[in-house]
């Protein structure tokens, strides 16, 4: 299934990110909320294997999912506590959420070379399946 075109705020910026940016590269993308346990877990898992992964093979994106936030001030506190220096792009609410069909939070999409979804992990998966998911698109 090819993903959904989608175009979102950089964090903090007004510049913006496209699918089509990544177009060559794997993207492993992910949609979370900063009040959700998996997803503060998964944030820091995300930033451990972007810190260790060549991003010329693969690309990380986080999409913050304000539209699911009571307080949106929460995730940028969260974020600069942490120190996370992963790429984090902001939905629009929750409109690229919605159009990828997210169920949960945190949930994961794998992104080939070409913009096809290879799969997806929702907020139970644990990190060895994430590497296992990503371990496909890197051995085609």
């Amino acid at each position: 299934m090819k993903a959904p075109a989608f175009t979102v705020k950089k964090w903090g910026s007004e510049e913006t990110v496209s699918l089509s940016d990544y177009e060559g590269k794997a993207l492993l993308l992910t949609f979370w909320v900063s009040w959700c346990p998996d997803c503060r877990r998964d944030l820091h898992n995300k930033q451990q294997l972007y810190e260790a992964m060549n991003t010329a093979d693969v690309d990380v994106l986080m999409i913050h999912v304000p539209g699911r936030e009571s307080d949106e001030t929460e995730a940028e506190k969260y974020i600069a506590e942490h120190g996370y220096t992963l790429p984090i792009a902001s939905d629009n609410g929750s409109e690229w959420y919605d159009k990828y069909r997210c169920m949960s939070a945190p949930t994961t999409f794998v992104i080939d070379a070409e913009g096809e979804i290879i799969g997806n992990l929702n907020d139970k998966a644990g990190f060895q399946d994430v590497l296992k998911l990503l371990g496909k698109v890197l051995q085609a």
